[in-house]
């Protein structure tokens, strides 16, 4: 049985399977998976199998669907860390995306591993070790979302959150064969996330599939009056696949940094989005990077240290040594930065606005390249950035993405595109992300599964 939300949906609701039986075989693929990175806190067995055995609703949209959650997000009475021991609570009550998983039936396995404090896209940051890749175990996993990404990839849960600031929810994705849903800014509640750029902030959703991705957005989604970035943004449904305007970098503009099997996987991703009748346009990109190197360039990185601050005074070697570098940079932008910093954002957005009435949708490589553990740690800071490149300027942007596999290069390493679109479209990037991935016919994550049909 492939083991989507959808199919796990389907099985328990005709009595073929039970939620109880689900959860069971959550925990023994976990057992037989041995990566100790993957989860920073586990929840005992028993309480989410007597949580299973006590649902009674099948109409419930996640009934009995197993789910982690990224250890930056509160679960009532689970140890919320952000990667770091220092920093550490016990959580009073669920976050709003946890409230509303457990209100639609899914089931809470655990809290997984990050980048400390959800800062890196890279996966290796972190005291309780690097999250193993599924598919190529020398690379990184992706961060800051790492495991999540790879409990999905793997196939111990069919849907798992994540949270996205700078790419989080969508470098992991690309590097595991799995969807990640950004959604618009407001769309899903922050209440009960450890902030990192609070402003910018996005809880996130990794799924094998764009239709499960959807399904929880679905129950995610809804404004919330104890997020005061919360908002009220259409929703809307998928639709058949569309014929759209895509933006793409000139030839000129296309960074892969040397990566030759990346650039040519791309140019093979765009040749089979335009056989599903979009039209592909070459855009100028300078603005979104430009853009980009605002966010850790500019006076964002002040928004990391708000949080981080305490552990930072009090027990400075608590933290990663690069976090700590990055963090301690925010301490130093002023004022005058920061008001210099949002007049050259207004400028920029205006030329996206621009752009998006020329096309509908961007779409751009996941991630210029896949590093492997080794490279990465041996020059941690420009390797990070580099993963960056087509991530960091979203958010600032108010931009929605879907990070959607692609293929596979002939080494056998992952490479995903990410459709990107002004806020309010989620549904239009589901439309045509799910159509894509189905062209690619690809198996699903790690466990090489079939795509549904």
């Amino acid at each position: 049985m492939i083991e989507t939300a959808a199919a796990i949906l389907a099985a328990h609701r005709s009595g073929r399977m039970m939620p109880v039986d689900t959860v069971a075989r959550c925990y023994a693929r976990l057992r037989a998976h041995s990566d100790p990175a993957m989860f920073i806190t586990l929840r005992d067995e028993r309480a989410p199998v007597t949580e299973a055995r006590e649902l009674k609703d099948s109409s419930l949209p996640l009934y009995g669907v197993p789910v982690a959650i990224k250890d930056n997000i509160d679960v009532a009475g689970m140890p919320t860390t952000a990667a770091c021991p220092a920093f550490a609570y016990t959580a009073q009550k669920d976050a709003t995306v946890v409230a509303r998983l457990r209100a639609a039936g899914a089931i809470v396995i655990g809290k997984t591993n990050l980048d400390q404090f959800a800062t890196g896209l890279n996966g290796t940051r972190s005291p309780y070790g690097v999250p193993r890749n599924p598919l190529r175990p020398e690379l990184i996993p992706g961060g800051s979302s790492s495991g999540s990404a790879v409990a999905v990839s793997a196939g111990i849960v069919p849907l798992a959150l994540g949270t996205d600031t700078a790419g989080s929810g969508r470098v992991p994705a690309g590097l595991n064969n799995i969807v990640g849903l950004k959604p618009s800014l407001g769309l899903i509640s922050t209440y009960g996330v450890v902030p990192a750029c609070r402003t910018l902030d996005c809880v996130s959703v990794f799924a094998l599939t764009v239709d499960d991705a959807w399904l929880a957005l679905s129950v995610l989604a809804g404004p919330d009056d104890k997020d005061a970035y919360s908002r009220k943004r259409p929703l809307g449904a998928p639709v058949a696949a569309p014929k759209l305007t895509l933006g793409v970098p000139r030839a000129g503009q296309r960074l892969f940094f040397d990566d030759r099997d990346f650039e040519m996987a791309y140019n093979e991703a765009l040749t089979r989005i335009a056989g599903l009748g979009s039209v592909i346009v070459e855009i100028d990109v300078e603005p979104f990077y430009e853009t980009a190197r605002l966010l850790y360039e500019g006076p964002w990185v002040a928004e990391r240290a708000i949080v981080a601050k305490p552990v930072l005074d009090s027990a400075p070697e608590a933290l990663h040594p690069v976090t700590r570098e990055i963090i301690a940079s925010g301490l130093k932008p002023t004022a005058m930065d920061a008001f210099a910093a949002f007049y050259r954002l207004e400028e920029l957005r205006s030329v996206a606005d621009r752009t998006f009435g020329d096309v509908d949708v961007l779409a751009l490589p996941t991630a210029p390249t896949a590093y492997t553990v080794a490279q990465l740690l041996s020059d941690p800071i420009q390797l990070n950035s580099r993963l960056g490149t087509y991530t960091n300027f979203v958010n600032l942007l108010d931009l929605c993405g879907l990070a959607v596999p692609a293929s596979f290069t002939a080494g056998g390493i992952p490479f995903g595109i990410t459709l990107l679109a002004p806020g309010g479209r989620d549904a239009l990037l589901a439309s045509l992300g799910r159509a894509f991935h189905a062209d690619t016919k690809l198996p699903l994550g790690a466990v090489r599964e079939p795509q549904p049909a």
